[in-house]
């Protein structure tokens, strides 16, 4: 059973939390998606509100390590110090030792205390046992609020929560484990899963894992191209796995087996380059010439993915149609997320599950619009597969 911060009495509590502020940064240092840090207010409040005291611990970027100055968190804690009316936001320049100590003793009710990047010690990834006793021995409550990193076995997601009495998810943690699971457990149907992007190997398992629950399968983005390669069709300098045309195979007989639509695309906008600048047309799937790549679904196929999203009951996006970074080859895309945005008014349950999805829902300002973006990409789909995530894990008392 796992708890949330709104069960535990908080009041007079050093509330050790983890959330996700891995956020986009630029050469400024100046935050260019503050999506994660929004997502987590919801439960500092709850811990502040009732006279807690919020210790956040995250990590930011990949600094190997040891100190850089560059992935330093203080900025994010400017930020977040911005966003709130009350209370006080105390930053520590390392997570555990005399300085996380220090600051942590400063603390009253009420306020936040944000602790320097996780990673700047390489014992945090590591999953070091004395490593989470120093970070566990700042808080008297631990509260996981970073579904994002749950997929990892590290010091402040899994090896952590052994070294307290009361652990308990936050808000945003729940909030992600009840859409992803009630979509699979418990759908409105018909259920389909749009997937996407470059490759099929990054979601072999969730396919596989998808074939037993839902109606409709769509497939598009670069992995497209590995399923048209297996049936036989030229495929010009498009993107293909080699190694996965026998699984490819596989999965097209697995659906037909277990009568799964798998829905491939039937057109494609092709180009002579990898480039937004390259010329480009719309093909017949069939028709792809030699030295041409497709870099996104064709109008039909982002039609008929439309109507089949519009028509569900339960909807999971996982993947881009294209390179939608491109404005050329955004146009699938963004018919998805169109689609997901209408099929919502229409009480449809729409998930987006993370990375260049939510990416791109947030590119179309449609990520307020949808009934639950996911704020972890990897995380998400290992739930999707079925996996058992060990920052969940070490919350299951």
């Amino acid at each position: 059973m796992i708890r949330t911060i709104d069960e535990i009495d908080v009041s007079k509590q050093r509330v050790l939390t983890r959330v996700d502020f891995n956020v986009p940064l630029n050469d400024a240092g100046a935050i260019t998606d503050d999506t994660r840090i929004r997502e987590s207010l919801p439960t500092i409040d709850s811990i502040t509100s009732r006279g807690g005291i919020a210790i956040l611990m995250s990590h930011l970027g990949r600094p190997k390590g040891q100190p850089t100055p560059k992935y330093s968190l203080r900025p994010v804690g400017e930020y977040l110090a911005s966003m709130r009316r009350r209370g006080r936001v105390l930053f520590a320049d390392d997570c555990v030792g005399t300085e996380a100590q220090t600051v942590v003793g400063l603390a009253q009710p009420g306020d936040v205390v944000l602790l320097e990047n996780l990673r700047f010690h390489d014992a945090e990834e590591k999953n070091d046992d004395a490593f989470a006793s120093s970070l566990a021995s700042l808080g008297t409550v631990y509260c996981n609020d970073a579904f994002g990193t749950a997929h990892r076995a590290h010091a402040s997601t899994a090896g952590i929560a052994s070294h307290f009495d009361t652990v308990c998810a936050g808000l945003l943690m729940q909030k992600e484990l009840k859409w992803l699971g009630d979509a699979l457990r418990e759908p409105q149907r018909p259920l389909v899963s749009v997937m996407g992007g470059s490759k099929i190997s990054g979601k072999i398992d969730v396919i596989s894992a998808l074939l037993d629950s839902c109606n409709s399968i769509l497939i598009g983005g670069g992995m497209m191209f590995t399923f048209f390669k297996a049936m036989g069709y030229e495929v010009g300098s498009s993107l293909v796995e080699e190694d996965k045309l026998e699984l490819a195979k596989q999965l097209i007989a697995t659906a037909k087996e277990k009568g799964v639509e798998l829905l491939l695309p039937t057109d494609t906008i092709i180009a002579e380059a990898f480039s937004n600048d390259a010329q480009h047309r719309t093909c017949s799937v069939t028709e792809i010439p030699q030295g041409w790549m497709g870099l996104d679904i064709g109008p039909e196929t982002s039609e008929a993915f439309a109507n089949r999203i519009v028509e569900s009951g339960t909807v999971v996006w996982n993947g881009p149609m294209g390179v939608f970074e491109m404005s050329n080859f955004e146009s699938g895309t963004r018919r998805v997320a169109e689609a997901m945005v209408l099929a919502t008014k229409n009480g449809t349950i729409t998930i987006v599950g993370g990375g260049d999805s939510a990416a791109a829902m947030a590119q179309f300002g449609f990520q307020t619009s949808v009934t639950h973006v996911s704020t972890g990409g990897g995380a998400s789909l290992e739930f999707l597969e079925g996996r058992t995530l060990p920052g969940v894990e070490a919350l299951n008392r």
